[in-house]
């Protein structure tokens, strides 16, 4: 089948269109930029500035004096953030690679209903969940602890980590499976030896969803954890620069591009196989 050729004219529309819409994703990002490197004046000026008339570094440079001072909060939230957001990773990773094995390989009772479970769950807001998560984490004493927040963040992760790799696990021919029966492995040693290299994209791909899912996660530090020396980047940021007389916005985008540059470097360097995972699982499932 032929594909249609476009116009000259559609092909402007669609260039325009295309370059509206990447300067409507990147404008935040410009913004956050723009605003960490103007002074406290520019930053409260009316009207704004786009790029800031004189450049500074010094929201930066108070950073690092932060970061050199021992027992401050912006480096207890950046422990939490890391602590959380690897093991984090490290439970989903350990639960979804299971799960998803089962119900993309074997046929039992109930197998359609547990899919379908597990997808519902994705439809329901985090404002709904959160007070009874906040009740039952008030009862069995997890508020204000790391076990609660990684908790919290993979089960919050985890239907879509089980539905992707599944959907991954699908495009590999059952006959690896058969082929490894054959040899005398067991379904545990078909996973661990056969698809588990094959599934390499997709795994690396749920595993920076993870990461991302946790690392960016406001609702849950703000709700379950009280003490401040718990608290995780995003919900100590604005406890750092936001008060009663004065908005620190100029340090807190600061912050802001300072604490975003881990996540964008390991975005770089592990697309490849994002972009592969994503593809892959989006096969079948």
């Amino acid at each position: 089948m032929m594909r249609r050729k476009l116009s000259p004219l559609g092909k402007t529309l669609l260039i325009v269109l295309t370059v509206i819409m990447v300067l409507w994703s990147l404008f935040p990002i410009y913004w956050m930029l723009s605003t960490s490197l103007k002074t406290d004046l520019d930053v409260i000026k009316k009207p704004t500035d786009i790029w800031p008339r004189e450049v500074t570094l010094e929201h930066y440079r108070q950073i690092l004096n932060l970061v050199d001072t021992s027992n401050t909060p912006i480096v207890q939230f950046f422990t939490n953030s890391v602590l959380t957001s690897v093991s984090t990773v490290f439970l989903a990773i350990l639960f979804s690679i299971p799960a998803s094995y089962v119900l993309s390989r074997f046929y039992f009772r109930f197998r359609e209903g547990i899919l379908l479970g597990v997808l519902v769950t994705q439809m329901f807001p985090l404002v709904v969940l959160i007070i009874p998560l906040y009740m039952l984490y008030l009862k069995i004493g997890l508020l204000n602890t790391y076990q609660g927040l990684v908790f919290a963040f993979t089960a919050f992760t985890m239907p879509f980590n089980i539905w992707m790799l599944k959907g991954y696990i699908d495009t590999v021919p059952r006959e690896v499976d058969e082929a490894g029966k054959i040899d005398g492995c067991n379904p545990l040693q078909v996973l661990t030896k056969l698809i588990l290299p094959v599934i390499k994209p997709g795994i690396v791909a749920v595993a920076c969803f993870a990461f991302l899912d946790a690392w960016n996660n406001l609702l849950f530090p703000m709700s379950l954890v009280n003490k401040l020396s718990m608290k995780t980047l995003p919900a100590g940021m604005p406890i750092m620069f936001a008060g009663d007389f004065k908005h620190d916005w100029g340090g807190m985008m600061a912050t802001s591009v300072v604490v975003s540059l881990p996540v964008v470097i390991v975005f770089i360097l592990l697309q490849k196989y994002l972009v592969e995972g994503l593809t892959a699982g989006s096969v079948k499932g």
